[in-house]
């Protein structure tokens, strides 16, 4: 009778330790010395321990790796987000990032951010539910390209009306439209780009993976093939809403100047 009860303890005693270990339950925030950037999907990545919870120093293998656990990135993916953070790395030829130098004003962070104030008006690394609520007002329960694109457009023009040194290059364009597309994959239904509204309020909010909300990370590896194809449905809708008197309207081949942007930074 003792053997079964402390055969039934410690069964009970591997359980919990085998949920302790896993990143997908592990979620704090930022301690003290710790730094996060503009990008809530990163910052959840640290938070989970999928990247160095510091939000430092973070390698190439770290991002790979970090990537793939978290939301099966694949490698190429990795590498090419990992260019072009670098690149904000004051320090010349680095083999790092960390986060808060995410932060380097059109570098990759840009204006009109779904859920964070200009620079002219504020700190991009702290997550602003004003913003966000704008953007998520023009979310239905389910959230498509069509949606996504109509978000995009609607910050745009608000950034554009309250902002007197609002600007926004071809390449951040294209990362905000890639942006969208990424968040409806990873978090939704990769082929039939949707994805259900209360995960992408959860992450963006807390910046936790929303697994309390039944999200598992995906089965099919997302790659820059899938990526570029998201992005440019986005971009399809993104253009039938630009009104040409507010917003100086561009070419389609977003995916061709997130590339083009690759090559300027190595």
């Amino acid at each position: 009778m003792r053997l079964a009860a402390f055969l039934s303890l410690a069964v009970a005693a591997a359980a919990v330790n085998v949920s302790n270990s896993d990143p997908f339950e592990q979620w704090h925030g930022p301690k003290a010395g710790d730094v996060r950037g503009p990008c809530p999907f990163l910052n959840t990545f640290a938070n989970h321990g999928f990247l160095p919870r510091t939000g430092k120093y973070i390698t190439l293998d770290d991002l790979t790796n970090g990537l793939f656990n978290a939301v099966n990135f694949d490698a190429n993916i990795s590498a090419f987000l990992f260019d072009f953070a670098i690149s904000t790395n004051p320090e010349p030829n680095s083999t790092w990032f960390s986060l808060d130098h995410l932060t380097r004003h059109n570098v990759l962070e840009h204006d009109a951010s779904l859920s964070r104030v200009d620079a002219f008006h504020g700190h991009a690394d702290i997550f602003n539910q004003e913003a966000f609520d704008e953007t998520r007002s023009h979310w239905g329960d389910i959230v498509n390209v069509e949606s996504g694109a109509a978000a995009i457009v609607a910050r745009m023009k608000t950034c554009k009306s309250t902002n007197p040194q609002y600007s926004l290059s071809q390449l951040g364009e294209a990362f905000i439209l890639g942006e969208t597309a990424a968040f409806i994959s990873i978090l939704g239904d990769a082929e039939a780009l949707t994805v259900e509204k209360t995960r992408v309020e959860y992450l963006f909010q807390n910046e936790r993976l929303p697994t309390e909300l039944g999200w598992k990370r995906p089965e099919a590896q997302f790659t820059t093939d899938i990526l570029v194809r998201n992005l440019q449905a986005v971009a399809v809708e993104y253009q039938k809403r630009l009104n040409s008197t507010v917003l100086r309207k561009r070419g389609v081949d977003y995916a061709e100047r997130l590339m083009d942007g690759r090559a300027r930074v190595l």
